[in-house]
């Protein structure tokens, strides 16, 4: 299958109509009546709107329930209840992560997602089954999805003995980023904590993502020494937080404070702004030059019943969330799913711009704010210069 391809008559980002020659996989020109070489295949975008390809931040596919007859969910009010409920279905059902991790990673590309950051569940029972699932799904669409795999210690680390190893094996055996989990509230060893999730990333050379649902004080003491770590291994934008629940919940001068650090160190915000908790806020975060970035969490899962493999319908939600009205405010719920969350993830080579992968999304839509609103069909998937969907 060809990697180059000219796509006429399209409007990257709501502009002027224009043409998007992609050669070898990367965007080479963008302009208009452009010339390709002879034998290129085209297609005519008929004036739609062109995006880059959409960034899913902040997934579990290796748990989706996605595609499979309906689980009813009995889920207990605690984090502690979701995790203890999941490791019992996951032993009851032997769950398939392979099968659901492909499974919904092409729902995520035929929805416009090129790339995605997965958390992959590693603990004393699944050991790295889930690892090894993943891994063999992000080989599978290699050519389609750049994939970014978390190793989580979901049930906990120093709760579950053995776990550190575990995560270490995980980083050798091609997990991209450590993972980490509330250090207060579940391992109760902040420091601890992060000593092992800090250490694991300075032995591989890799970065840090830890999920922080802790509340209020106890989530801004976390980051805190969060934020501490990361500036004593210097270890400029290469940490994420996510969720961070806290910085919706503390004043205004704790949370500034707090974002003037994390934008001094690159560390940056996940957010799926669920509308059961406090969520950061986009516009705090924007002006302090923080990156905030969108993300689906678990799809359909034991966790909750909830969520599409839609990156525009989380643009949506990120929106509301937010209390955006104008284009310009909807237009920032966008960048959580682009830009923001290339920058914080670290995607490299991307957008619509020569140079960059040549990934771009097709939609019916006047404005970008409008393809939020709307979320239209994608009138086509281009991934690295291929037609991956079409309609």
């Amino acid at each position: 299958m060809s990697d180059t391809i000219l796509l006429r008559n399209v409007r990257p980002m709501g502009g002027g109509s224009a043409d998007i020659l992609i050669e070898q996989g990367r965007i080479s020109a963008i302009g208009s009546a452009l010339a390709a070489p002879e034998g290129t295949p085209s297609e005519d975008g008929g004036g739609a709107l062109a995006l880059p390809g959409l960034i899913e931040g902040h997934a579990h596919i290796d748990k989706t329930l996605w595609g499979m007859n309906w689980v009813p969910n009995d889920v207990g009010p605690t984090i502690q209840d979701k995790i203890d409920t999941e490791r019992r279905f996951r032993a009851a059902t032997n769950h398939d992560a392979r099968a659901q991790s492909e499974r919904i990673a092409r729902a995520y590309l035929a929805n416009g997602t090129t790339r995605i950051r997965t958390f992959v569940d590693i603990d004393t029972e699944a050991r790295l089954k889930h690892l090894h699932a993943v891994l063999a799904t992000r080989a599978a669409l290699a050519d389609a999805i750049e994939m970014q795999i978390v190793a989580f210690p979901q049930s906990g680390m120093l709760v579950r003995p053995g776990t550190e190893a575990l995560l270490d094996q995980a980083m050798a055996a091609g997990a991209d980023v450590v993972g980490g989990l509330d250090p207060c509230a579940i391992d109760r060893d902040p420091v601890r904590h992060l000593d092992v999730i800090f250490g694991l990333a300075q032995k591989h050379g890799r970065g840090v993502d830890i999920h922080l649902h802790e509340p209020g004080e106890m989530g801004a003491f976390s980051l805190d020494l969060i934020l501490e770590r990361t500036a004593a291994l210097g270890m400029r934008n290469a940490v994420v937080v996510s969720h961070g629940f806290c910085l919706g919940m503390i004043g205004e001068r704790e949370r500034d404070a707090l974002l003037a650090r994390m934008a001094q160190w690159g560390v940056a915000v996940a957010t799926t702004a669920p509308p059961s908790r406090p969520v950061p806020a986009v516009a705090a975060c924007r002006a302090a030059g923080v990156a905030i970035f969108g993300g689906c969490d678990g799809i359909r899962d034991t966790w909750g019943p909830y969520g599409r493999p839609d990156m525009l319908e989380r643009a949506m939600l990120i929106g509301l969330r937010n209390n955006f009205r104008r284009d310009e405010e909807v237009g920032w719920a966008l960048d959580c799913i682009t830009t923001e969350a290339a920058r914080g993830c670290g995607f490299a080579g991307y957008g619509l711009t020569p140079g960059a992968r040549g990934d771009v999304v097709l939609v019916a839509a006047e404005t970008v704010a409008e393809a939020v609103v709307a979320r239209p069909p994608r009138r086509l998937v281009v991934s690295a210069g291929r037609v991956v969907a079409r309609g």
